[in-house]
Order: C-alpha cells, then structure tokens, then sequence
C-alpha cells in the first residue's frame, strides 16, 4: 500500500516563507469605478514582498530615505534644518547691525 503525498509534505511554512523572502512575489491589482462610461476613481495596488537584501537588489530602497523608518534619515533631515536656521539667523543677525 503506498503513502498518499502532498505537495507541501516536507515543507514547513519557515521554508515557503522563506523561498518567497528569497525570490520576491508581486501582487498587483486595480479597483475601478465608473458610471456610464466615465471614470470616477482609479485605485492602483501593488505589493511587493522580498527579503531586504532581494529588494536592494532590485534597487528598491525608498525606506531609507523615508524620515519616520530610517533614524540615519531623520538625522540628515535635522541636520539641513539647523543649517537652514542657522542661515536665517546668521541673515537676521546681519541686518539688525546695519
């Protein structure tokens, strides 16, 4: 009598999680509203889900520059905005010893 096999037997769900970590998977979809032929909302999804490393690859990397996930990015934007106040005073202070 032979086993009854399934295609997922030997497979845990570190593993799947991890082959789709590894190769990325794209979920795209469009919602669309219209009346008579006229378009009233258009709404585009996309998903992407990858490993860091997989989405650096592809040369995705938007987090890193995003101010509320990346401190090295909030640090950058405190900085300009110091110097930018810094210029203002320095301005300020110029013309009130005139």
């Amino acid at each position: 009598m032979s086993e009854m096999t399934h295609a997922t037997q030997g497979s845990t769900l570190a593993d799947i999680l991890e082959r789709v970590l590894d190769k990325g998977i794209v979920i795209a979809g469009d919602i669309k509203i219209q009346i008579a032929d006229i378009d009233l909302l258009t709404i585009k999804i996309r998903l992407l889900v990858a490993s860091v490393d997989k989405a650096l690859e592809m040369g995705i990397n938007w987090w890193q520059e995003d101010t509320y996930l990346s401190t090295k990015a909030r640090e950058k934007e405190i900085k300009e905005q110091q110097e930018g106040l810094e210029a203002r005073l320095e301005k300020l202070e110029a013309v009130g010893s005139k």
